[in-house]
């Protein structure tokens, strides 16, 4: 796969050392060579400061990543993209958002190769500072990110993904082709040394000072190994007992807790950021520098009313307001993760009552990352980006909360005989939202439940969980997950969309109708055909493709 090559020659040279002059900061003030790197500290912090970048990319996590998740139906999405195929199932492995992550994620995995080595060799020659070691930390713990995320979307228990340590190349990596691993599970080990190296360099999140906070540390390596166990235990049932353990060590080890509500989660207020149920995140910001991810402004109204860039895109289903609402009509919950039609809510200092004219017909819009909208001029008081051509804006979006971990726990009580543990945990979720307990003993459709309106629009990856469901022994989630995967979507359709009063019908979207026949290959994407090309044989595409 010459991609490899060009991520040493080219992407190293050209982006690894932008330097930043805080974290928050993502805008490259320059570039540096890597001849004689690592003389001084910050040197080390600008390398690893391009270790974050990617993730703050349109490419990754500002929109991209979304588009797939259209093949469940908690979103839809226009018909005007040039790759519906990622919500047919009908996949190519070529559409430009797969092929853009994959890409991204393994010139990330390159980058913190880099690091990695020439941290371990200065180690060896002459010690590290305390920033250099911490800067080690970050490398383990973004190499084992990227990795992850490529190893569960391509690798199964028949073929793993590529992957290659430079650190163990005696003379130092040699460019060559890395191996495809034999099984997915050879590559989750891989990941999970990666986590614990990153755990024995990293400080605790409570030792940062003010302007770190948002970097790399212990409980998100803590947090990225239960999710790992919980992958692989797709294949082997025993590692169920390894989620428990981690999470567990996230509660009692680490302090983490859920927050009071979903409003100090999705606050616009920076004092909120690091609440209990904080584990990793993008900080993002809003004013002229915004940062971070633009997802806030993609699904809001196309136009904003008339007040701001907001894109119109991804919008949710009726299906997933219909399962919300099996908890209660206008529950905190349902309310705080959906606008629907004539629902109050706050916008440039107005209280609104909400309609959508945008180009994609819904009836509904995400309202989890709508807080820095409401103020009056939130552009000019700093709360989004001014610049709405990349509308970020003043949140901190979540990758792994603690209702995320729970929520595994709950799952991995459920899996290995414990309903009474899950169903502490899950009712500790439902409380938070004024939600009663569970009148019952909960099953796996109540862990179907509550992981899909809890987390819903949030990128905990829903078709990945329904992808490794449909590969579950309980035959119940099973069921679900196959039933949803082969489902199309629906949504709200009203005869006058532009008033907040209109009378709707139920129908199916109708955007991309063909939808395949989900099938168990589908469990993974194809690999991007220009890479099998490239491979010259070393690479073998997924089975089915």
């Amino acid at each position: 796969m010459k991609m490899y090559k060009y991520i040493v020659a080219v992407g190293l040279l050209a982006s690894v050392l932008s330097s930043c002059s805080e974290f928050l900061d993502v805008q490259p003030e320059g570039n540096a060579t890597i001849s004689n790197y690592f003389q001084n500290d910050q040197q080390a912090i600008d390398a690893v400061t391009a270790l974050y970048q990617p993730l703050h990319k349109e490419t990754s996590y500002g929109r991209d990543l979304f588009w797939e998740q259209g093949g469940a139906c908690d979103i839809v999405w226009g018909r005007t993209r040039s790759y519906n195929t990622l919500a047919t199932l009908n996949y190519t492995g070529d559409e430009s958002p797969l092929s853009n992550n994959f890409n991204l994620f393994y010139e990330l995995m390159a980058k913190a190769n880099w690091v990695i080595e020439q941290l371990l060799d200065k180690q060896t020659a002459s010690g590290l500072t305390d920033i250099e070691t911490r800067s080690l930390g970050e490398a383990y713990f973004m190499r084992g990110m990227a990795h992850f995320i490529i190893a569960y979307r391509y690798g199964t228990t028949d073929q793993g993904v590529p992957f290659v340590r430079y650190e163990d190349f005696a003379d130092g990596y040699d460019n060559s082709i890395p191996p495809q691993q034999a099984s997915v599970v050879d590559n989750y080990e891989y990941i999970i040394e990666d986590m614990d190296n990153a755990i024995a360099y990293l400080p605790a999140f409570e030792d940062y000072e003010a302007a770190d906070q948002g970097r790399a540390h212990q409980a998100a390596a803590v947090a990225y190994k239960a999710k790992v166990y919980a992958y692989w235990a797709t294949w082997d049932e025993s590692q169920w007992t390894n989620v428990i353990s981690m999470v567990n060590s996230l509660e009692t080890t680490y302090g983490r807790d859920l927050a009071s509500s979903l409003d100090e989660v999705f606050s616009s207020d920076f004092d909120n950021f690091w609440n209990e149920e904080y584990i990793w995140s993008i900080p993002s910001t809003g004013g002229s520098n915004g940062g971070g991810s633009e997802f806030p402004g993609v699904i809001l109204e196309n136009k904003g009313w008339g007040y701001y860039n907001g894109w119109g895109q991804n919008k949710p289903s009726y299906d997933i307001y219909e399962e919300m609402l099996k908890d209660g009509e206008g529950n905190d919950r349902l309310v705080r993760s959906i606008l629907e039609y004539n629902q109050e809510f706050e916008f440039w200092g107005e209280t609104r009552n909400f309609y959508s004219t945008s180009d994609v017909e819904a009836g509904f819009m995400i309202n989890k990352y709508m807080d820095p909208f409401k103020y009056a001029d939130a552009d000019e008081a700093g709360y989004v980006n001014t610049n709405g051509d990349w509308p970020t804006a003043r949140i901190n979006f979540p990758l792994i909360r603690f209702a995320d971990m729970l929520l595994f726990r709950a799952e991995a009580y459920l899996m290995t005989g414990d309903a009474a543990s899950a169903k502490t945990d899950l009712d500790r979720i439902r409380n938070r939202s004024n939600i009663a307990s569970l009148d019952h003993t909960p099953t796996m459709a109540d862990l179907y439940h509550e992981r899909r309106c809890e987390l819903a629009f949030e990128f905990t990856d829903h078709l990945f969980d329904l992808k490794r469901w449909n590969r579950s022994s309980d035959a119940t989630i099973k069921a679900l997950a196959n039933a949803e995967l082969n489902a199309h979507p629906r949504v709200r359709q009203y005869e006058d969309r532009s008033d907040p009063e209109s009378a709707f019908v139920i129908a199916d979207y109708g955007d991309y109708q063909n939808k395949a026949t989900y099938q168990d290959y589908m469990m993974v994407f194809p690999y991007p055909s220009n890479q099998i090309t490239k491979s010259n044989g070393a690479l073998t595409q997924n089975a089915g493709y």
